[in-house]
Formats: C-alpha cells, structure tokens, sequence
C-alpha cells in the first residue's frame, strides 16, 4: 500500500519536473535553438499540425535557425503561424527557406524572461508540493481505517518528504541553469 503510494508520488513529481522543463524550452534565450519553436502549430490541409512535423528545421548558426517545408505550398502558413506565435521572432523567406534571427536579447528582456523562468519553477514547487499533500493524505486516511500502523504512517510520510526534497531540488537545478543560459551574453 504504502509503496504505491510513494511509487504515484514519484512518477507525478517527476511529470511536475519535466513539465517546468517544457516551459523552460518556451523562453528563449539569445542561441538559435530548434525547440523554440515546439510550441507552433501550422494549419496544414485544416489540421493545426506541430511544425516540427511539416518541416525541417536546423540551426544555421549561433543566432539563425532555418525551416525547409516539405511541401512549397506550405511556406505561407508557416510564416504566418511563426508570426502568430508569441515569441516575438520575424521569420524572413528566401525561396523555400524560412531563416528565423534570433534577436539578441537586452537586459531587460533577460531579466523579464528570467522573472518568467522563476514563476514556472514556483508552479512546479507549488505543483510537487501538492503531490506530497496528496500522499500524505493518502497515508493518513489507511492509517484511520487502520490498515497502517503509527509507526508505518510516519515513516512513509518521511519518505514522500524525501522524494519532495529530491524533486524540489531538480526543480531548482534546471532553474539555475535556465538562469545561466538567460544572463549569459
């Protein structure tokens, strides 16, 4: 009983991880990087398709990404879609190549994307704390019905403790190195 309760709190702490990590990938930093653009989604014959799916994107250098679309007819859309996105990136075509420049990043910009950083990584704490709430609530309610005893309840209650800790702490290492990558010029 207790070990799937911790086993559940383990496995949705760590979608709580990897969901900071994918709002992570949203902020941009100055480099050119092909998971900016996870996020856009191309109407492609009335579906909104990933584009990832519907071209190829690479990084031309350290501040230029280029998407080749498989299908010509799809260049429009996909400028459209790039520019429709949030990001704040200008796409410029050439030919069948759309070349994405990476605006560098002003002080500002850094600090705001950095505060943006920081309120993903409390809703993940925030998140991975509920979790723990959850559990211990779980190892409560089989210690009233008396399925656990005193001793089982407390000992469980300091391994969901321990497993938090070790999530809280991965949360706050991707924000460091978030932070990292943000200020670095």
């Amino acid at each position: 009983m207790i070990n799937e309760i911790l086993k559940d709190a383990e496995e949705r702490m760590g979608k709580a991880v990897a969901s900071v990590e994918s709002a992570f990938k949203k902020i941009r930093t100055g480099r050119a990087h092909p998971s900016i653009l996870d996020s856009v989604k191309v109407n492609y014959y009335g579906s909104e398709t990933p584009l990832s799916q519907v071209a190829n994107i690479t990084v031309e250098d350290a501040r230029t990404l280029g998407v080749s679309p498989w299908e010509n007819n799809l260049v429009p859309e996909i400028e459209k879609a790039i520019m429709k996105s949030d990001l704040g990136l200008n796409p410029a075509t050439n030919g069948n190549l759309i070349r994405i420049p990476m605006p560098a990043l002003t002080e500002e910009t850094r600090k705001n994307y950095f505060k943006q950083a920081k309120n993903e990584a409390e809703n993940g704490r925030i998140a991975i704390r509920n979790i723990r709430r959850d559990a211990n609530g779980s190892l409560k309610d089989l210690l009233k019905e008396k399925e656990i005893s005193e001793d089982d309840d407390r000992r469980g209650q300091d391994q969901v403790q321990k497993i938090t800790d070790k999530y809280v702490a991965l949360v706050e290492e991707r924000l460091a190195a978030k932070e990292k990558d943000l200020m670095e010029i």
